[in-house]
């Protein structure tokens, strides 16, 4: 199990209340609250991070579709579905 570790941080008014309530609608402690929202948010950022690292490999081993070859198919499947538009 990991070793727990105190985070001190101030809060305005504003949002303390939000968190005593959203504590209160859970049935949790305002402490395992934060706790529970800060690893959420620090996971979903650890994961976008990830993600936007794939991106950068994929260019850097030139795995690529240049930008006017992308804009070509897009512009045809435009052209053949325009037809099923109405206005």
């Amino acid at each position: 199990m990991n070793e727990m570790v105190r985070i001190t941080a101030s809060l305005d008014a504003t949002t303390s209340a939000l968190v005593t309530a959203g504590a209160a609608a859970r049935g949790m402690s305002d402490e395992d609250y934060v706790a529970e929202a800060v690893q959420r948010v620090a996971e979903s950022d650890a994961d976008y991070r990830a993600f936007i690292q794939l991106g950068i490999d994929a260019v850097d081993r030139g795995d690529v579709i240049p930008h006017a070859e992308v804009m070509t198919e897009l512009d045809a499947m435009i052209a053949k579905h325009r037809g099923r538009c109405t206005t």
